[in-house]
């Protein structure tokens, strides 16, 4: 580990507000909120505009939460970043993707049209920076302007994440 979890002697006000964006302040404990957040408890401020950027990808995001999990998760492969592959996999299964589906993200494919048009967006965003113009057509058939956006941010978002997580050397719980 780069940087470890904060300890708990140094967790202080500032901490419990910042991580109080993304739970209620009595669970903002060092002993409760996992490796990740407890490492970025060592920067209040970051933590918490970070945090309220991800609570908008995650919950009040426009995308429906399979969408969403689905770019989280390739997000996680094509970072490498097994923390958030194995963090986000419970959420996916939750928001009704199968063992099979799983596979086919962390393959790259998909055989639902818009399911294939996501792994396709977030592989190019990732290794290009930009969805191509045939995938924008694709993804544009099924969703709106403010879910091509949510999308868009989600994969970046996590990206962040992710290169934040493996830069940081933050180890799993699991």
């Amino acid at each position: 580990m780069r940087l470890t979890p904060l300890p708990a002697d140094q967790w202080n006000d500032d901490v419990v507000r910042a991580l109080s964006v993304m739970m209620p302040a009595e669970r903002a404990q060092p002993d409760t909120v996992g490796n990740m957040l407890a490492t970025f408890a060592r920067h209040p401020g970051l933590t918490k505009a970070y945090l309220t950027f991800n609570m908008h990808l995650l919950v009040t995001t426009t995308l429906p939460k399979r969408i969403t999990e689905t770019v989280v998760l390739r997000t996680a492969v094509c970072r490498g970043s097994d923390y958030l592959w194995d963090h986000h996999v419970p959420l996916a299964t939750r928001a009704g993707i199968s063992d099979d589906e799983l596979g086919g993200i962390r393959s790259g494919v998909l055989p639902q049209e818009l399911d294939a048009a996501v792994l396709a967006a977030v592989d190019e965003l990732h290794s290009g920076t930009v969805v191509t113009d045939e995938t924008w057509r694709r993804l544009s058939e099924h969703l709106d302007e403010q879910q091509l956006m949510d999308l868009v941010f989600t994969a970046g978002g996590y990206g962040t994440l992710a290169m934040a997580i493996e830069t940081f050397g933050i180890e799993d719980e699991f």
